[in-house]
């Protein structure tokens, strides 16, 4: 398992640890990621995903993950991200679809 964010792709940056005699060493900075579980009005259903906190801030402050994946540009969604917009419109079109007919 990676530690990468499933939406957003955020990842594991390097840099130095800077002692106070001025040494350098190599260190990673991990992205705080939380296995977490969002509702999907239009699926109908629980997805699971592994997010950094920033993620969960920002779908949440969009509305939920319906929301934010059909606001956001595909092209700056991870792979995992394009698949779910695509499930998201699929099932959006035949709801709105079914409501018109």
């Amino acid at each position: 398992m990676s530690r990468r964010c499933e939406i957003t792709g955020k990842g594991v940056l390097s840099g130095n640890n800077v002692s106070h005699a001025n040494n350098k060493t190599r260190r990673r900075f991990l992205p705080n990621l939380q296995v977490t579980s969002l509702l999907s009005d239009v699926l109908g259903e629980s997805i699971r995903l592994r997010l950094s906190t920033r993620a969960i801030r920002t779908i949440e402050h969009n509305g939920g993950i319906d929301a934010f994946l059909l606001s956001k540009n595909a092209s700056k969604l991870t792979d995992r991200g394009r698949e779910l917009k695509r499930k998201v419109e699929a099932a959006k079109a035949k709801q709105t679809a079914a409501q018109a007919s």
